[in-house]
C-alpha cells in the first residue's frame, strides 16, 4: 500500500442537506477552486440525477478544477450512472461513488429484496460503472446496521 493520504472531500454534495445551506453552481465552482488550492484529492461534486442544478454543478466543477478527480454520486442504478458519467464528461479524471443499502431495514422495506440480490445489484453496478470511468467507488448505505459478516461480503 502507497504511504500517501489522500484527501476526499464531500462538502458539495454532503455539506448541501444542512439547512440553509444551498449553494448556486457558481459558489460551489468557488468552493471548489479552493478545495482544489488546499490540496483537496478527490471532491464529490454531486448528485447529478438528483436535479438538473445538481447535474450542472458537476458539469461545471469537472470544467473549473484542474487536478483533483470529481466524483459523482449515484445508487447502484444503471440510469443514476448514465446520468453520472454524462456529468462528468468534462473531468479530467472521474470518479463514480455507486452505493446501495444493506441494513435488514433497506433490504427488507426500502429495496423489498434479499442479501443475495443485494450482492448481485452492488456487483452490477460496479461493473457498469466501469464501463464509463476507470474509478469506480461503492458504498453500503446503512452499513452501520449491517451484520459485519454480511458486510464484509
Amino acid at each position: 500500500m502507497a504511504d500517501r493520504l489522500y484527501i476526499f472531500d464531500t462538502t458539495l454534495r454532503d455539506g448541501e442537506q444542512v439547512p440553509g445551506c444551498q449553494l448556486n453552481t457558481v459558489e460551489k465552482i468557488e468552493v471548489a477552486k479552493r478545495l482544489e488550492e488546499l490540496g483537496v484529492d478527490i471532491i464529490e461534486a454531486g448528485f447529478p440525477i438528483s436535479s438538473p442544478g445538481d447535474f450542472n454543478s458537476v458539469v461545471e466543477i469537472s470544467k473549473a478544477v484542474t487536478w483533483p478527480t470529481i466524483c459523482a454520486l449515484t445508487r447502484a442504478v444503471e440510469k443514476d450512472i448514465d446520468v453520472a458519467a454524462d456529468a462528468l464528461k468534462y473531468a479530467k479524471k472521474g470518479r463514480i461513488h455507486t452505493g446501495i443499502g444493506t441494513s435488514p431495514y433497506h433490504i427488507q422495506y426500502k429495496l423489498k429484496s434479499n442479501q443475495e440480490e443485494i450482492i448481485e445489484r452492488a456487483k452490477r453496478a460496479v461493473a457498469y460503472a466501469k464501463k464509463y470511468v476507470e474509478d469506480v467507488e461503492f458504498y453500503a448505505e446503512d452499513a452501520g446496521r449491517t451484520d459485519n459478516e454480511y458486510l464484509a461480503r
